[in-house]
């Protein structure tokens, strides 16, 4: 499993689609500024057959410190969360069950939310 960049998407993108990379990394950063700007006011982000970003707000707790043992306040606080699409959980499931298959792990061991 690798990493891929931004920069790598751009390239990619701009090859594929004919584009100058000046303007494909314009289109990626105005996108990527948009989702922030639309999460940032609370709003729900759904992309067909993609996932839906959306943020989900955390109750206070109290949890443990490990090193100390000591009990923390732990304050509510809004997250964002990415619940994938069909297709995306069918490519991403569909790699990960010939994965499994090669390396025969069993299918209990995979959880999906």
């Amino acid at each position: 499993m690798s990493t891929i960049t931004k920069q790598q998407l751009i390239y990619r993108i701009s090859e594929s689609s004919g584009q100058k990379k000046v303007v494909t990394k314009e289109v990626i950063q105005s996108f990527i500024d948009e989702i922030i700007s639309e999460l940032g006011k609370g709003n729900r982000l759904e992309f067909r057959e993609f996932g839906v970003f959306e943020l989900k707000e955390r109750a206070p707790r109290k949890a443990r410190n490990p090193q100390t043992g000591e009990s923390v306040y732990v304050p509510a606080k809004r997250v964002v969360h990415f619940k994938p699409g069909r297709l995306m959980k069918e490519k991403v499931l569909g790699n990960m069950e010939n994965t499994t298959t090669t390396t025969g792990a069993s299918d209990s061991t995979h959880h999906t939310s």
